[in-house]
């Protein structure tokens, strides 16, 4: 068996300490990719929202156009009886 000599443990402390920072600036970079992720998804939520708003307008536009058309039809007599 080896003996652990003052060299050996500061050559193991060494090698600790360069994984050590290997893995801190791996965690740096993780966290600059989670915050560039949740940029992301805020912009795509806030588009969402967007996309919303113009589909509610949509409908209420539809829903206008129907009720003018339903009036046009009725005032010049040609609406559709259904045959029951």
């Amino acid at each position: 068996m080896a003996e652990v000599t003052n060299e050996l443990i500061y050559e193991v402390l060494k090698a600790m300490q360069a994984r050590l920072g290997n893995i801190e600036d791996s965690m740096r970079e993780a966290r600059g990719e989670v915050r560039a992720l949740r940029s992301a998804i805020s912009a795509i939520d806030n588009r969402m929202g967007a996309f919303h708003m113009d589909l509610a307008n949509l409908y209420e536009a539809s829903g206008a156009m129907e009720g003018r058309m339903s009036r046009i039809e009725r005032r010049l007599e040609i609406i559709d009886t259904p045959n029951a």
